[in-house]
């Protein structure tokens, strides 16, 4: 870890200094080169740590983030400076800019190639899922005399009836160093989910959300929606009218959710539907299959590229929901859902959000064992709720509307 920040350092923004140094020993000196290395500073440090951050999340190709994990920390960065009219230099914060990305992807593929991912696993209990689990060299150990050599960690059922043999195996690879991993955490770091199988296990109590992070999330929600809905009012304006052109009927849909702590709110939405008339079973009509016949025009390309949830601001304004968190069903659903899968009810800890990490990870479900693995994904993002996973999430979210690739 070390050696990655203290090499890109050295890379990123050493390395330029000493070549414009090269031309003009004095430029060093002045007061926009140093505003600019510090500033570099800043942002490498900022990106390699969100950078490392986002890679430990399951499922995450960490080359692929390094780019705009950099770009935002940079950009972020560099705004300030424009902004406070501090004077820097292009060519050091360009040049820094492009070799910490090089950098890191160096990093990545020879670490991709020297260093590839394998777990030791030993038999008993509830191991055998783990197989299923793709990107991962999976080695079954045979019996505790089995030497494993070049493997990232040991994994076990530490709740199975093992032998006395294998519980000293265990210990011994802890001492010597090893890390030793329980399946359920294993899986859990690997899929992105998180099952709660009963409550013994007090599993709810460390899926509480941190409170100081939901305070500082709720603000940035608000102060986010605000200026959202500020500046994009004469877009949302044209929509609208669009929307009342394209089809007979409104151009807000309005519908009854179970949000935050269970509560009851009306979530907007621009209309991508036509209205229809009622089939008589309320769970079918509030169900949007694919290529639901019912989806205007208009509505798809409002759909595909997520302008269909702008006036869910106002939401957020008001404190019902988030930018980002677990999608929020109709009421009629919810309770269907809550009456066939234990503990539905607990998603609603933290305020539902326009994304979130079931949606980049699974897309949209109504099936009932569909969404009892989304379930898994929103349990899996309360329990690990951070502004680390929040950014990543938002990465996925950018990349599905500008590419049409990944869930929705």
């Amino acid at each position: 870890m070390r050696f990655q920040l203290l090499g890109g350092l050295t890379f990123a923004i050493l390395v330029p200094a000493l070549v414009r140094m090269s031309f003009d020993q004095q430029v060093i000196l002045q007061s926009n080169m140093q505003v600019t290395i510090v500033a570099a500073f800043i942002a490498h440090t900022a990106g390699y740590l969100l950078y490392k951050r986002i890679g430990n999340f399951p499922g995450v190709a960490a080359a692929g983030y390094i780019l705009p994990t950099f770009a935002l920390t940079y950009g972020l960065v560099f705004v300030t400076i424009f902004f406070f009219r501090f004077d820097y230099s292009r060519f050091q914060a360009a040049a820094s800019f492009f070799q910490s990305t090089l950098w890191y992807f160096g990093l990545s593929l020879a670490t991709r190639r020297l260093d590839p991912y394998r777990l030791a696993v030993i038999p008993g209990g509830d191991v055998d899922r783990l197989e299923s689990i793709p990107g991962v060299s999976w080695h079954r150990i045979q019996s505790p005399e089995t030497i494993v050599e070049y493997a990232s960690g040991v994994v076990a059922d530490l709740r199975a009836d093992l032998s006395d043999e294998w519980e000293r195996y265990i210990a011994d690879r802890a001492l010597s160093g090893t890390p030793v991993y329980h399946v359920k955490q294993i899986s859990e770091s690997l899929t992105g989910r998180v099952e709660i199988e009963h409550l013994s296990e007090n599993t709810l109590g460390s899926l509480n959300p941190n409170q100081a992070y939901l305070k500082i999330k709720q603000a940035i929600d608000w102060l986010s929606a605000l200026f959202i809905l500020a500046v994009f009012s004469p877009l949302l304006l044209f929509v609208a009218i669009a929307i009342k052109l394209d089809s007979v009927g409104p151009a807000f849909f309005r519908q009854k959710r179970m949000g935050y702590r269970g509560n009851i709110y009306e979530v907007y939405k621009f209309r991508t539907m036509k209205p229809s008339a009622a089939i008589g079973d309320e769970k079918e009509e509030a169900i949007t299959k694919a290529g639901d016949a019912r989806i205007t025009r208009l509505g798809q390309f409002l759909r595909k590229s997520r302008i269909d949830e702008l006036p869910q601001a106002i939401n957020i304004l008001r404190g019902e929901m988030s930018w980002i968190g677990p999608r929020p069903e109709a009421l009629v659903l919810s309770k269907w859902y809550e009456a066939e899968l234990p503990f539905y009810r607990y998603r609603h800890i933290v305020r539902p959000g326009i994304t979130g990490w079931a949606q980049v990870n699974q897309g949209h479900v109504a099936a009932v064992d569909d969404v009892l693995e989304k379930l898994h994904y929103d349990f899996y993002y309360i329990k690990n709720f951070s502004p680390w996973l929040d950014v990543l999430i938002v990465f996925r979210t950018v990349r599905t509307m500008l590419t049409g690739f990944g869930a929705r």
